[in-house]
């Protein structure tokens, strides 16, 4: 059932999660919006939802009613900071700015600090659920000040997947500032390490002696057995739509930050993250970094028993 509570809310950035998050809201409730990015065709498509749209922040701010809250959804880092920092000029003491990006927590932390003394909240909301949140919802790992959060509550309950009896609500407030980031830190540092373990599973299949079907296999593991998840559902689904082999993919896989992040928090704690920080270790390999390193292992083969190595055409 919709929910039809009436709260305001303005969105910064209108990527495919902050874009998303603006047409669930708009068809799941009679929550208003107002939305602004600097692609204009973004803001357009946010209208063409049921958002208003605005050209500026500081068009954006003016049509909301006080006490604010905006919901920012741009990169992390610089133009995360950046943005806060414009937020700060136009927004007035009561008024809330939500990060729901990938910031690092102790990021987090600083902004509340820089925001206190104008009286501006700050909450940070860890999101996961990617390209398919607009269909099934996202799970929100929210930190900061209880009011704050309380006044966001009713955006975030139509964001959320809805509450199940086994497993409630499909958002959490965590904690203070920060600590809603820190539990999305962790929860993409065991991402890293699934993705891993079943990749490496897939990869036996790949060179054994058998003609498997890696997207059936997959398929198989989602029928009541104990490694079935939605990343092994989507897995069968790559497997269908690029092939068993995977042929036209490069073997190159991205980091976004959390899993370092994780694991630099694990050593400063002094907590063993192994399959963590196994998994983060192949993703650098993977975009070529451990090609240095592979490249003197052979030269010192080559130097101590006479091995042979393998040269570039030249």
């Amino acid at each position: 059932m919709a929910n039809t509570a009436s709260s305001q809310i303005g969105f910064v950035g209108l990527g495919k999660m902050g874009g998303n998050m603006v047409h669930r809201i708009r068809r799941d409730s009679g929550h208003a919006v107002v939305a602004f990015d600097p692609d204009s065709a973004a803001v357009d498509r946010a209208v063409e939802v049921g958002a208003s749209g605005a050209n500026s922040l500081e068009e954006l701010v003016a049509q909301l009613a006080p006490p604010r809250m905006v919901w920012i959804m741009v990169p992390a880092g610089g133009p995360t900071q950046s943005t806060v920092d414009k937020l700060a000029e136009l927004l007035e003491s009561g008024d809330t700015i939500i990060d729901g990006g990938n910031s690092r927590w102790t990021d987090d932390k600083a902004r509340g600090e820089q925001l206190a003394p104008k009286g501006i909240n700050y909450v940070d909301v860890g999101t996961s659920g990617g390209v398919w949140g607009l269909e099934v919802g996202y799970c929100m790992m929210v930190g900061g000040p209880d009011e704050a959060v309380e006044r966001l509550a009713p955006i975030l309950t139509v964001l959320a997947p809805p509450a199940t009896e086994e497993h409630g609500p499909g958002w959490r407030h965590m904690g203070p500032t920060g600590s809603g980031h820190y539990v999305k830190m962790v929860h993409n540092g065991v991402e890293y390490g699934l993705m891993q373990a079943y990749a490496e599973g897939f990869a036996l299949f790949d060179a054994c002696e058998y003609e498997l079907d890696n997207a059936k296999i997959a398929h198989l593991w989602m029928q009541g057995s104990v490694v079935r998840s939605w990343l092994c559902e989507l897995a069968a689904r790559a497997f269908e739509q690029e092939g068993n082999e995977l042929a036209q993919l490069e073997p190159v896989v991205a980091d976004s930050g959390e899993g370092r992040w994780t694991v630099e928090d694990a050593i400063d704690r002094k907590v063993p993250v192994p399959v963590i920080a196994a998994a983060l270790q192949e993703r650098y390999a993977s975009q070529g970094r451990a090609d240095f390193a592979n490249k003197t292992n052979a030269a010192r083969r080559a130097q101590f028993g006479g091995h042979s190595v393998e040269r570039k055409e030249s």
